[in-house]
């Protein structure tokens, strides 16, 4: 994805949904549910509202400070098992950085 568009995704994670946002407007949304594996955390995405309503997406996770490194299957059931997305595959790898949460106190 060029740098200019990737800069206007935000991914955001409640308990148990997603919600993908792509210049401040909700593209996609649903539930996840996350396994724990030896050396990531696999995630399945299930799509309900959006570009992906109705489908499912497995991946893998890997949190490092403020960012998180994930690769997404865009074809088939099972997650990868590396964080690679060679050229003619249909693997998605993307880096996110946590935003700074607001202070709620008033100085």
């Amino acid at each position: 994805m060029p740098a200019d568009a990737a800069a206007q995704v935000e991914l955001e994670f409640g308990p148990a949904t997603y919600t993908v946002k792509f210049g401040g407007e909700a593209t996609d949304a649903g539930t996840y549910v996350l396994t724990a594996a030896p050396d990531f955390w696999q995630i399945a995405l299930a799509g309900e509202r959006g570009v992906n309503a109705g489908r499912t997406i497995p991946g893998i996770l890997q949190l490092n400070g403020d960012r998180m490194r994930a690769c997404y299957a865009l074809e088939g059931n099972t997650p990868p098992t590396r964080f690679s997305a060679p050229a003619g595959t249909l693997f998605y790898l993307a880096t996110y950085r946590r935003k700074p949460v607001p202070s709620s106190h008033a100085s």
